[in-house]
């Protein structure tokens, strides 16, 4: 199913009142709200990608995780949640009935969330604070660009997820190498990405998220997609289990101005090419209103 960009789908601004780690927002790809825990205040992230919308340019308000915190919130979003006042709130007032569900609590932010040194431990009272409320069939998932899955405590992490409801979204936005390295901006190999992807597949069901885009006024190119749906297959071919592909593209104001959305057409057809080649529940969420693009 393909979900077009609404102005509260838009808004994923990790500021909520005076919170600082903890957010509310309505989410495409949830389809209802979503408490993103921003694990990454300071910014740092393993990858540098050029459709990021955080501005790495601007100084850190902290380099300090309170994790007594991230708890204090939480319960408190939670509670607001739970009794449904978060509606009377302005920037929710408006959110449709169908709409009116808490998803998820989703480890994101500004930073990949997987080098928090005690991410295992966070995981772990997360999830006893959404049993607290009731919440059991509330995921929690964690977005991520699966290049920690290979650490020790991320692996325990992992199956604490499991055990509680957990999914993973696993970023995969390239099919090359040097695709890769052009989007992601990142030192990291892309082989340890795909490696960790089908190892950590192996053990539980993974949402893949694929962000597609223009750069300098050209989208992807058909060899970089087929690219693509080879090393999904490879994944597969290695007992590598893939319950859903999410193919979106930019919805947000991207890091990098020659960076642009895919229209709408551009993006059905990367959602039907994935579909043929894969034979993968594949998903398309549509992006901005398409705007004039520097091809410099």
């Amino acid at each position: 199913m393909n979900d077009s960009v609404t102005p509260l789908h838009s808004d994923h601004s990790r500021k909520f009142e005076c919170n600082r780690y903890v957010y509310p927002v309505l989410s495409r790809r949830s389809k209802g709200l979503s408490l993103g825990v921003n694990l990454n205040p300071d910014k740092i992230c393993n990858f540098d990608c050029i459709y990021c919308q955080v501005n790495r340019r601007v100084e850190a308000e902290t380099t300090f995780v309170d994790l007594p915190g991230v708890l204090r919130e939480l319960e408190d979003l939670l509670s607001l949640i739970v009794s449904g006042e978060i509606y009377d709130h302005p920037k929710f007032s408006d959110v449709p009935d169908h709409l009116k569900r808490l998803n998820d609590i989703a480890f994101s932010g500004d930073g990949e969330p997987t080098t928090y040194r005690n991410f295992d431990d966070i995981i772990s009272q997360v999830a006893a604070l959404k049993e607290k409320h009731q919440l059991s069939e509330t995921k929690l998932v964690l977005i991520t660009n699966a290049s920690m899955f290979h650490r020790p405590v991320i692996k325990n992490a992992l199956e604490l997820m499991d055990a509680n409801n957990g999914e993973v979204w696993a970023k995969l936005d390239a099919g090359t190498q040097e695709y890769y390295h052009l989007i992601e901006r990142t030192k990291i190999p892309f082989q340890q990405i795909l490696d960790n992807i089908r190892d950590a597949a192996k053990i539980r069901p993974l949402v893949i998220q694929s962000l597609f885009m223009r750069v300098n006024g050209h989208p992807p190119e058909d060899a970089e997609i087929e690219a693509y749906c080879e090393r999904l297959n490879e994944m597969i071919a290695s007992d590598g289990q893939l319950k859903l592909i999410q193919i979106y593209t930019v919805a947000r104001s991207p890091a990098e101005s020659y960076v642009a959305s895919l229209n709408d057409e551009e993006v059905d057809q990367i959602v039907a090419t994935v579909r043929e080649r894969t034979g993968l529940i594949v998903e398309g969420y549509y992006g901005r209103p398409t705007e004039p693009q520097s091809t410099t």
